[in-house]
């Protein structure tokens, strides 16, 4: 059986003047209209070049199918959520200080971008395997993996190891769970101060304190 040809997730060419950037721009806001308000199973070029107002032709210079465009939309929130875990995690703060920050902003994170989320979930089939997801995906984990290091210094490594992956694996997890229902400000910092402290307290627990 052949194998299945998967599709190319990369851009035809990176904008590189003003008007090109605005209409890369426009195709990429159409997308997330079109996403959330059609879902992954409706997402199509044609409807991201009519909600964009430009031809589909115009839209086929920048992405070759309808998974570049998604992949798009997911790595600039993957490199998004990179850049604020290496703000958070490599500055200057005390390391538990660090963790109930990530906590408070990646749970707030989630709520406000919690429809983006889901529908690219729905989509991920389409790119996940792909070496540019795999490469973006390991860059977040570099970061994390080195403030592991810190947060729980001399603890043995089997240890340290199954503390890091329960504490990313229960901050994801319970994180989108939280964020399935429109949450106020208000329940927002409760939730995200509650499980700080639960994540905290199990640091604790492993560093003697």
């Amino acid at each position: 059986m052949a194998e299945r040809v998967k599709p190319r997730i990369s851009t035809r060419k990176q904008p590189k003047q003003s008007r090109s950037n605005e209409l890369v721009s426009a195709i990429l806001t159409a997308a997330v209209h079109v996403l959330v308000e059609e879902g992954a199973q409706r997402f199509t070029t044609a409807r991201v070049a009519e909600k964009a107002g430009v031809s589909i032709g115009s839209l086929y210079q920048y992405f070759p199918n309808k998974a570049s465009i998604l992949f798009r939309l997911q790595s600039d929130e993957w490199r998004g959520s990179t850049e604020m875990l290496s703000e958070i995690l490599t500055g200057t703060a005390p390391p538990k200080d660090r963790l109930r920050r990530l906590v408070h902003v990646f749970v707030r994170s989630e709520c406000e971008e919690a429809p983006v989320r889901r529908a690219l979930a729905d989509a991920a089939p389409l790119y996940r395997d792909a070496p540019e997801a795999r490469e973006m995906r390991a860059e977040g984990d570099r970061v994390f993996d080195s403030f592991i290091l810190i947060l729980l210094t001399g603890i043995p490594d089997g240890v340290r190891d199954i503390a890091g992956e329960l504490i990313i694996t229960t901050l994801t997890a319970v994180g989108k769970e939280f964020s399935e229902t429109p949450r106020t400000d208000e329940e927002i910092d409760v939730y995200a101060a509650a499980m700080a402290d639960m994540l905290c307290s199990y640091v604790d627990t492993l560093i003697g304190v």
